[in-house]
């Protein structure tokens, strides 16, 4: 990007709430379900079908606006989008504009300048439409209605962002607060959570905004980063070839690296709003405001602050601890338990993410428990077992129930610290390797290792390593 250009950037983001029932539905929202088998006159618009709001709905989306600082309405209603879409059997989504459940708030980022406050300029709930599945051979397309009427909130920031590292902190920030309160899931790329990001550029100094672009249903972070730095680039050089920038709404296609034009920019009244007429104005009482509020959960920001003053963590092993509820969840647990928060997080950043990784699970999904893995950190600190066993442990109890001090016993994995046994296991070894030995008497320290490794395969390393090292350092020296 031209230096003599910033850009300022403002996002939309939809979140899909995770209630069990659609938003004015007593449909399920289940993630692949068979096509058009989650659906019913209300959410198929048939004739003389009436929506009711769902509760759970609306407070999902008020325990969020209390998260990001908002303003929540006291009253606020519903209103009607008008537009034709394939996937949307109304012909009108049920929205807010005029009077939104959450106004005025912000999130704090960190940036590389320091902390910044992100204004949000309201929160609303709404409904989302169908989904389009386009057939390979371009020939048709085909409309699953399941996702027709699934609840969301959309969330959408002022214009203060102004390059994508900014815009992925303040999204990855929403994310977590969402996920913390579950309420969301978030995933990307399954759709529950969807950013659009309006972008323009401006020289530096000027204080009039450019015209501004918006690219649509961004689904992963790095599709963030890459459209926003092409686009950006685009505008600087229509700009600085005497063009104008055209007020659109773009496509960005993450497989080719480009963006394409979809449809000139929609204003408020191309949509036609006016107040939803099957719908009464939602009041919200200060009751069930200060019941949420009660309940918020700590969030990862806050987390990450009591990390660092109590445990002295650095700031890139509190963001893999924090980085979901679950995952904090684990590790306050098994803290509880132990009492050893150096090695939990060890444990956690190295063996939980590398087999959450091969296993391709996510963490609700293991089957290890905080009991365990304190059950192990105990075990080899009385130096039950060795470290190398702990592992192999772990990676079991990871994807299978079982119970973990039997399968210890059961597979004779207790560390040997019976000395004669040992010795008479060492001797074998040396009688069998004279030349590491007369390697090690010469002076080539390093085959005193190669002893020790003999001496571990043959105990399946089971043997306790000190000793063998010692013993083996004894023996070596022996005349």
């Amino acid at each position: 990007m031209s230096n003599a250009y910033e850009m300022v950037i403002g996002v939309e983001v939809h979140i899909e709430l995770s209630t069990k029932t659609k938003i004015f539905c007593s449909c399920a929202t289940t993630f692949g379900a068979k096509p058009n088998t989650q659906v019913c006159p209300v959410c198929m618009a048939l004739p003389g079908s009436l929506p009711v709001l769902n509760k759970k709905v609306l407070e999902y989306a008020t325990a969020v606006g209390i998260a990001t600082n908002c303003d929540i309405s006291s009253t606020c209603r519903f209103d009607r989008k008008n537009y034709f879409y394939p996937d949307n059997p109304q012909n009108y989504q049920i929205s807010q504009l005029y009077v939104p459940l959450c106004k005025n708030g912000f999130i704090d980022i960190d940036t590389k300048d320091g902390a910044k406050a992100i204004r949000i300029h309201e929160i609303h709930m709404e409904e989302d439409a169908g989904k389009l599945i386009h057939e390979e051979n371009g020939k048709c397309s085909v409309v699953d209605f399941n996702r027709a009427g699934v609840p969301l909130i959309e969330v959408v920031s002022k214009p203060d962002m102004s390059n994508a590292d900014e815009v992925i902190a303040f999204v990855e920030s929403l994310r977590l607060i969402a996920q913390y309160l579950e309420v969301s899931d978030c995933k990307l790329q399954e759709g529950s959570m969807r950013v659009d990001v309006n972008l323009s550029v401006r020289k530096k100094g000027e204080e009039a905004m450019g015209t501004r672009t918006e690219m649509k249903n961004l689904n992963s972070f790095r599709a963030i980063k890459r459209a926003i730095e092409h686009e950006s680039k685009r505008q600087i050089e229509l700009l600085e070839s005497g063009k104008n920038v055209l007020q659109e709404t773009r496509r960005w296609d993450d497989n080719v690296g480009n963006s394409f034009s979809m449809r000139s920019k929609e204003e408020a009244k191309d949509y036609r709003y006016f107040p939803e007429p099957d719908l009464p104005k939602v009041c919200v009482s200060k009751e069930l405001i200060m019941s949420i509020k009660a309940v918020q959960p700590e969030f990862a920001f806050t987390k990450a602050k009591r990390y660092k003053d109590e445990y002295g963590f650095s700031e890139e092993d509190i963001a893999i601890i924090t980085s979901t509820k679950q995952m904090a969840h684990f590790f306050e647990s098994t803290v509880a338990l132990s009492n050893k928060p150096r090695e939990v997080a060890n444990w956690i950043i190295g063996e939980m993410m590398r087999n959450l990784k091969d296993n391709s699970m996510e963490i609700e999904e293991i089957k290890l428990k905080p009991k365990q893995l304190a059950m192990l950190i105990e075990l080899i600190e009385e130096r039950k077992i060795n470290r190398g066993i702990a592992k192999e442990v772990f990676e079991k109890a990871f994807v299978e129930e079982i119970d973990l001090e039997n399968y210890i016993k059961s597979n004779n994995m207790l560390l040997v610290c019976d000395e004669e046994m040992l010795i008479k296991v060492i001797k074998e070894v040396i009688k069998n390797n004279p030349q590491s030995v007369e390697d090690y008497r010469a002076g080539k320290l390093k085959a005193k290792g190669y002893i020790v490794g003999q001496t571990m395969r043959m105990m399946k390393g089971t043997a306790d390593p000190e000793i063998v090292n010692n013993k083996v350092e004894e023996l070596l020296a022996a005349p």
